[in-house]
């Protein structure tokens, strides 16, 4: 039978030796089981930063743990470059040129990436940089999108994978041309990690913009937020020296300005 799995299987098979680049998120993670599982030669590499939620960095040791992985934890290295941190509309190309250059200096593997064939319709310049350090997308080359991975994560039994809501890195939700700030970040995740403990698990966001901190959530979300526990949040807000721009239906990549050429991606 021709499956996702079967077909994921096969390419692993072929590129050899390999290094997953794990994020901790759902795309990533299922490589890794899938790699590990199949009985690829497969190294795991988990990079941290202010930019990379705690929860995250648990998960991929959670799960490293429990499987047997070989896994390496790095500084991921892109808030030492300026370029970066100015959060010009391609910060994530310099996010990603920083990632694989540490990553190629730690192994000789094939680094590979959980890249599925969804991401391939989006403004997405971390992949030009993965094209320059040689990087291979194996969900892709299987033909593989966000739907197949969550269903193979199902089939592997991975629940808690297959339901978790996409996450980009928390520099994501700064709007474009203000300088990534590591203690913004760090409020960002803490009024997240907040929300979702009031209202479950979905497309929660904290933006960073011109405005102040803005906070999106399905439209749901917003009439079971309590008036007590937004006043609450407001305050941490304020504490930490910012104002609450208010709170609106979320919106894909709404912090990602690119008014010239149009789009905007996750």
């Amino acid at each position: 039978m021709d499956s996702a799995r079967n077909r994921l299987t096969d390419v692993l098979e072929e590129i050899g030796d390999i290094a997953i680049a794990l994020s901790g998120g759902v795309d990533s993670m299922t490589l890794a089981h899938v790699a590990h599982r199949s009985g690829a030669r497969a190294a795991m590499f988990h990079a941290v930063s202010p930019a990379v939620p705690p929860h995250a960095t648990a998960r991929v040791r959670e799960h490293a743990a429990a499987e047997g992985w070989d896994l390496q934890v790095v500084g991921a290295g892109e808030f030492d470059d300026p370029d970066y941190m100015a959060n010009p509309v391609n910060r994530c190309y310099f996010c990603k040129s920083n990632l694989y250059a540490r990553l190629r200096a730690a192994t000789g593997a094939v680094i590979c990436s959980g890249t599925n064939t969804d991401d391939l319709g989006d403004f997405r310049p971390g992949l030009a940089a993965a094209s320059e350090q040689g990087v291979r997308h194996p969900f892709v080359e299987a033909g593989i999108d966000k739907a197949s991975i969550r269903a193979m994560a199902r089939e592997l039994e991975l629940p808690e994978l297959a339901d978790l809501p996409a996450q980009p890195c928390l520099s994501s939700r700064v709007e474009t041309g203000l300088a990534i700030d590591p203690e913004a970040l760090a409020l960002v995740d803490r009024v997240e990690r907040r929300l979702t403990s009031l209202l479950g698990p979905g497309d929660i966001r904290c933006r960073v913009t011109r405005q102040g901190l803005r906070i999106e959530l399905p439209p749901e979300s917003i009439a079971a937020l309590h008036p007590a526990d937004r006043s609450s949040i407001e305050a941490e807000v304020v504490a930490a020296g910012h104002r609450l721009a208010g709170v609106r239906p979320y919106v894909k990549g709404s912090a990602f300005l690119r008014a010239s050429a149009g789009g905007r991606s996750a």
